[in-house]
Formats: structure tokens, C-alpha cells, sequence
């Protein structure tokens, strides 16, 4: 090969690395926003889990978490930040636009992001956990003995388990101030206390890194910051940064119907009562299809939910009781328990007092409601069949009348309701005569003259 060939095979390659360095470069001069507006969820976790994967698989710059929240599930949240801390690509938590706040879950995330930055006019705290009905009463100072303040009448296996939950929780964000080098003892003070504070106020005492107007301003501000990844250190470079925003794909949002609350609610009852019509009625197909496939999504949904089975067992027994009065008819002592059992069952059905995860009361009137009403409907129609006069069997027999079909005394045979029976009678009986039917011996008929004639 001539040395002409060889130079220009040469730059060619060169040119070809080059292309690739730039397109190399191009690519990772990206970065993603995702935005996270509400309660978190099952379906926020999912959704921000599936982005970073995406990220790290295309070596973006950076992800940018905007968050809006007041909180959320604590497993959903721990889910997150689990996933920043082992993420490759720096996760940015920013609480934007003006007027939002990153309140209960939110001020976890926020102290386990690589940075964390807020807009003005927004605020973080208040991440005292309510898992188990709502703040305590008095919240118990570090060191303190666990007395109850004076006055104060909770039991004391609520304190402790609530003082359990706190320390578990202060435990936990403390690891994660250490970790972030942030501010510990404001955040701890924000679970014990649910202590909140202001954009302006959290820059100053080292709860967050940044203030930043906008997302142009916050990318200003990260250009040369360095953070810590699970890889080594790497300093940001944002300068001219193309963020990309990346809405929820269809699994996430698949995942976000799924496990809300009411749907999971709705689904369960369609499930139940769609099996039960199934099992009613034998060969009916649909019912049965579409009450399976109901109660396998509602169970999904719940295996995500902080679920609390004593619900679930008290909606069970209300709609076994409800199913049994239409059996059984009580004159509705098992309906009106049935009734009340699923009602409490479907207010204490989700164990948690986090807004956006409780069942709609409006939708638990609702469906009592309708269940009442069928179970007045069957009632009605039983205590109406009770004054209907018998139709069939032995006792509509014998209040009948037969026509004798030939002469006989003894034994012989009459016509009844079109058939043909054997009667027996200890009067002689004539063809044609009307006769009243009093008792039966197995299938012979016991039969006495009419007192009149055809």
C-alpha cells in the first residue's frame, strides 16, 4: 500500500474519532427535568426511577428534580431516595416555581440530592411523620424520659409507638445531612418539631446550596460545582446545557391510575362482586372474567398502599353479610351489620393520614349506600313472598281439587292439574266426580268426595 493510501486512510480515521468525540459530547451535553406536582406516590417513584435509568444509560449531565409536593408515602419516598443516592448522573432537587414547597417527604429528598436548590418565595419542613393518625400531641425532646406533659391523657403505647416513628425519622434525615454535608440539627428539628423555613432562610443556615430565580439561573449557578457520585467526584459543567423535559411514559402513568386510592377502592368491589354473581351463576363468563382481572389489579394496587387488612377483613365480612341476607333473610340484622362493617372497613382501608391517599367518603357513602338499598330490595321481596299463596308442592296439593277418571271404590285413578295420580278413597267414586284432596302416602292421594259435581 502506497504511502498516499496509508496518510489518507490515517485521516480519515482521524476525522471519524473526531465526529465521534463531538457527537460523544453532544450527547452528554444534556440534561433532563422532571417535575414532581403533588402527593408522592408509588407512581412518582416508578417515574423517576425509570428516568434516571434513562439518564445514566445516556450519559446525561445532569437531572433536574422540580418539585411542588406536600408530601407523601413514606415507602414511595425512601423508594427515591434510595434511587438518588445510587444514581450515576447528579440529581438536582429544585423547589420551583415561586409559591411552591418541598414539605414532609419532599425535605427528604431534598437533603438526598447531590444539590439542592429552592426558588424564592418557596418553602421546605414541616417532615414530622403522620403515619399513625396525625402529629403527637407533645413531641418528645432529645434526652427527655418520655413523660407525658402535664395534662396530657394519650396512652402510652401511642406515645411510644409515635415516639418510635420520630426517632426512626430524625435517625434518617440526620444520615442524610451527613451524607450531603447539610445542616443535621435544623433538619432534625424539622421532624421533631416540624420546623419550616423559607428559601432565603435555609441558604443561610446550610439547609440547601442554592437560590436560584429560574431553571437559566439555577444551570448559571451549577456550571464547575462538584459533586460526589457513587463513581468519584465530577464537576458539573452547565454552560449551554439543552435540558430536556421528561414527562411520565405509559407504564408510570398506567402505574399512577392504578394506585390511586378510590380506583384501587372501586376496583376491589368489582372484583368481589363480579366473582360472587360468578359463583351465583355458573357459566356467566363476563362476571367472572371481569371481577378476576378487577381484583388482581385493585390487589397490586394495595401491595404498593399502606393498607391497613383489618379494612380489608371488615369490607370482607360487610359484603358477606350483605350477600348472606339475600340467602338468609334476617329482616336486616345481618344486612344493617353487613352495612355498617363496610363502612368502617373502607374509612380505616388505607393507613395513612397523607393527603391524596385516603378514600373518598362521598364514594363510601355512595356504595353503602347502594348495597342498603339492594339489601332493603331483597328483603322486601322476601317478606312479600311470605303472603303470596302456595303454588307448588305437598301444601298446594292439598288445597286441590281432581277429577275421578272411572269408576272405583278403593283404589283408582284421578286427574289433577292435567296428571294423572294414583288416589285412594273409602267411598265408592264415580267417573267425572269432583273430589278434594286430603293427605298423600308417598304417590298415592287421599281423596273424599266433593261437595260438588262437575
Amino acid at each position: 500500500m502506497s504511502r498516499y493510501a496509508i496518510s489518507l486512510l490515517c485521516f480519515i480515521c482521524l476525522v471519524c474519532a473526531g465526529v465521534s468525540q463531538i457527537f460523544a459530547d453532544s450527547q452528554s451535553r444534556r440534561g433532563f427535568l422532571l417535575e414532581i406536582s403533588g402527593a408522592i406516590g408509588p407512581a412518582t417513584a416508578d417515574y423517576l426511577d425509570r428516568t434516571l435509568e434513562k439518564a445514566e444509560n445516556e450519559a446525561v449531565e445532569l437531572v433536574v428534580l422540580q418539585m411542588d409536593t406536600p408530601g407523601g408515602l413514606d415507602t414511595s419516598m425512601r423508594a427515591i431516595i434510595k434511587r438518588i443516592i445510587a444514581s450515576r448522573v447528579a440529581v438536582v432537587s429544585y423547589v420551583a416555581p415561586s409559591g411552591a414547597r418541598a414539605a414532609s417527604a419532599g425535605t427528604y429528598i431534598l437533603y438526598a440530592s447531590h444539590v439542592a436548590a429552592m426558588a424564592p418565595a418557596t418553602n421546605l419542613g414541616a417532615a414530622t411523620p403522620v403515619s399513625l393518625g396525625g402529629l403527637p400531641k407533645s413531641t418528645p425532646e432529645r434526652g427527655n424520659s418520655g413523660d407525658e406533659a402535664e395534662g396530657e391523657q394519650a396512652p402510652a403505647a401511642t406515645d411510644a409507638k409515635m415516639s418510635k416513628v420520630v426517632n426512626d425519622a430524625s435517625a434518617y434525615i440526620r444520615s442524610l445531612a451527613a451524607l450531603r454535608n447539610r445542616n443535621a440539627d435544623w433538619a432534625e428539628s424539622a421532624v421533631r418539631d416540624a420546623a419550616s423555613l423559607s428559601a432565603d432562610e435555609a441558604l443561610k443556615l446550610g439547609v440547601i446550596d442554592l437560590v436560584a430565580a429560574d431553571l437559566e439561573s439555577l444551570l448559571s449557578q451549577l456550571d464547575g460545582r462538584q459533586v460526589e457520585l457513587p463513581l468519584g467526584s465530577k464537576t458539573l459543567s452547565t454552560k449551554d446545557l439543552q435540558i430536556e423535559k421528561h414527562l411520565p411514559d405509559w407504564q408510570s402513568q398506567l402505574l399512577s391510575i392504578i394506585s390511586n386510592p378510590n380506583l384501587a377502592y372501586i376496583l376491589m368491589l368489582v372484583g368481589i362482586y363480579g366473582l360472587i354473581y360468578e359463583f351465583a351463576n355458573p357459566g356467566s363468563i363476563v362476571p367472572g372474567t371481569v371481577g378476576a382481572i378487577s381484583l388482581l389489579l385493585a390487589l397490586y394496587a394495595f401491595h404498593l398502599l399502606p393498607i391497613n387488612y383489618a379494612g380489608v377483613a371488615l369490607i370482607l365480612l360487610g359484603i358477606s353479610l350483605m350477600v348472606a341476607e339475600a340467602f338468609i333473610p334476617s329482616f336486616g340484622t345481618l344486612g344493617i351489620g353487613g352495612v355498617i362493617a363496610f363502612i368502617i372497613g373502607s374509612l380505616i382501608l388505607v393507613d395513612t393520614d397523607q393527603a391524596g391517599f385516603g378514600i373518598s367518603l362521598p364514594l363510601i357513602l355512595g356504595v353503602a349506600v347502594s348495597s342498603a338499598f339492594l339489601m332493603v330490595f331483597v328483603i322486601g321481596m322476601a317478606i312479600k313472598s311470605r303472603h303470596r299463596p302456595v303454588v307448588s308442592g305437598r301444601e298446594e296439593m292439598l288445597t286441590s281439587e281432581g277429577i275421578v277418571m272411572e269408576d272405583f271404590t278403593g283404589e283408582g285413578d284421578i286427574r289433577i292439574h292435567g296428571e294423572v295420580w294414583r288416589a285412594h278413597s273409602e267411598q265408592p267414586l264415580q267417573k267425572d266426580q269432583l273430589v278434594q284432596i286430603t293427605g298423600r302416602d308417598g304417590l298415592v292421594l287421599k281423596v273424599i268426595p266433593a261437595d260438588k259435581e262437575k
